[in-house]
């Protein structure tokens, strides 16, 4: 692809779906965009670019493909199996946290809503009587519906249960999957673009897994800045098992185990 169509491509990205394609990572980015172009049959970019503009049908498909969904529940088990013998039990007896109804928890690029609903399955085993409450952003509205619809889920996102976790958490142990309506008690929903929108504060913990993998240096440390600036102090930062801070310390972070980050006290 050379530099003017990509120039064209991200220019009509950013007026029609108000994307920032400069964010992620260019050689990446060029390899999921010739694949589209493919797969959408169109003979060039032109004519794609043009098509966008005529057919809203196909700019929605083209803005859910290029907002990345990987979802499962309880993606990486150990790093959950952590979070749930370490980090919320330390969070839960914290002071701060006894002083209010409940957890403050932001799961940031939540996709179908696999992760918050992990979240809040966990925190019905620790802590069911508190009022939790559970963020759950992301970009991308096709997505979004699934999660809130708790549904309905595929094979994919289920293929880190057991089937005793399925029975439990879903409303029935065969398709199409779609989560017991308890566990959306304490979930949120919302629509956010997480480089341009401002952010709500003060959250105990916030889950960030495999989304900033796909960004560049600088984009990934204004992320890390504004994630510093929404945990309140002592609070978490769970990232993606292949995600990590080089330097914690510069974003007022501490490294705490694999996936986990501390904001410092002050």
């Amino acid at each position: 692809m050379d530099e003017l169509t990509y120039t064209d491509i991200k220019t009509t990205v950013r007026e029609l779906l108000d994307l920032n394609l400069e964010c992620y990572k260019e050689k990446q980015m060029h390899r999921r965009l010739e694949a589209w172009l493919a797969r959408a049959g169109a003979s060039d970019w032109h004519q794609y670019l043009a098509q966008l503009r005529n057919e809203p049908e196909e700019l929605i498909r083209f803005r859910n493909y290029l907002t990345i969904n990987v979802s499962s529940f309880f993606r990486d088990p150990e790093r959950w199996e952590t979070l749930k013998t370490e980090i919320l039990p330390k969070l839960l007896q914290d002071p701060h946290v006894s002083a209010q109804e409940g957890l403050r928890i932001w799961s940031a690029g939540c996709s179908v809503g696999a992760e918050p609903y992990s979240l809040a399955f966990l925190l019905e085993e620790l802590a069911p009587f508190k009022q939790h409450y559970i963020l759950a952003t992301d970009y991308d509205r096709g997505a979004l519906k699934i999660g809130q619809d708790r549904g309905p889920y595929t094979e994919e996102n289920l293929k880190s249960l057991s089937p005793e976790m399925i029975r439990e958490m879903f409303e029935s142990p065969d398709p199409p999957w779609y989560v017991k309506k308890r566990l959306a008690r304490w979930v949120h929903f919302k629509e956010h673009n997480l480089f341009t929108d401002p952010t709500e504060t003060h959250f105990d913990l916030i889950v960030c897994r495999n989304v900033v993998i796909y960004f560049n240096a600088e984009v990934k440390d204004a992320l890390f800045r504004k994630f510093h600036h929404a945990l309140r102090d002592g609070g978490y930062l769970f990232l993606g098992g292949t995600e990590y801070i080089m330097r914690p310390q510069d974003f007022g972070l501490s490294h705490i185990s694999t996936c986990f980050y501390r904001k410092g006290e002050k």
